[in-house]
């Protein structure tokens, strides 16, 4: 477990040595799910506490959304168990998000938005500098294709992201960690985890697909998600297709179909 759990430190670390995610003062709302990654997040969050050579706090807040059966109080139990500094938020976008998105589709778009607008709010409330969210490198590989081949567009997931309203300051803390490294950690660590009834279910995410075409790919070269992710952080503007970056302004809006939080319309540059 100590091997286990300092790998992860030393790549949050290394993390906010590159992109400045925690600095002197934060007081950081870290967003917990229930899920594997966010307990993680949270456990190593208050370790890394212990050796930066400067004073952060943190506070966790968990937004039960009223999805039936969600076990609200073993998560409350765990976090005073464990003395975290806790919130706990009861919104119901359950029911909007099952009336408004129809049967068969894919419901993670709208949850999150909504989960989105209410954290933002509660972190101004609490006096929060930055919120934590837990996606690790998986996640931006998988943004990161999930963009390319649905939406038209070359972006991934920013560990350090200024939110659209100006008031709130996002932090992805895992950003260089391995989901495996995180999924043996949550078990090494007895974490109660809470799996994601709403959209886990849904086997047609496109998320999925891409998921299976990494398994895919990794059969022949085992080495892809590295070079997946270090592709993410060497960017040659100079050959890409975005006539912005070659000075010009020569573009034509076209509808890409939108995936799973992805959106649409983009602006494609005219051949």
């Amino acid at each position: 477990m100590a091997g286990l759990q300092q790998t992860l430190l030393r790549q949050i670390s290394r993390a906010n040595r590159r992109f400045g995610l925690i600095e002197p003062g934060d007081r950081i709302m870290v967003a917990i799910s229930g899920g594997k990654d966010s307990w993680a997040m949270l456990h190593l969050l208050r370790e890394y506490q212990r050796v930066v050579p400067f004073a952060f706090s943190c506070v966790a807040v968990n937004l039960d959304q009223g999805h039936p059966g969600f076990p609200v109080e073993v998560l409350r139990a765990y976090l005073e168990r464990e003395g975290h500094e806790h919130r706990i938020v009861h919104v119901d976008t359950y029911s909007v998000v099952k009336r408004e998105i129809p049967a068969g589709k894919a419901y993670c778009s709208l949850c999150s938005r909504l989960r989105r607008g209410i954290l933002y709010d509660v972190a101004v409330e609490l006096g929060c500098s930055k919120i934590a969210l837990g996606h690790h490198r998986d996640d931006l590989i998988e943004t990161l294709l999930l963009n390319q081949l649905y939406a038209g567009q070359l972006k991934a997931m920013a560990p350090r992201l200024r939110s659209d309203d100006g008031r709130n300051t996002i932090i992805r803390p895992l950003i260089l960690c391995e989901e495996r490294d995180l999924a043996a950690f949550a078990v090494e660590q007895r974490f109660p985890v809470v799996p994601c009834d709403l959209c886990g279910s849904q086997d047609n995410l496109r998320r999925v697909e891409v998921r299976r075409l990494l398994a895919q790919l990794e059969q022949t070269n085992p080495d892809v998600r590295r070079s997946l992710l270090a592709a993410a952080g060497n960017v040659k503007p100079s050959h890409l297709l975005d006539a912005r970056l070659q000075g010009g302004e020569d573009e034509v809006e076209v509808e890409v179909e939108a995936a799973g939080g992805l959106v649409a319309p983009q602006m494609l540059v005219r051949a």
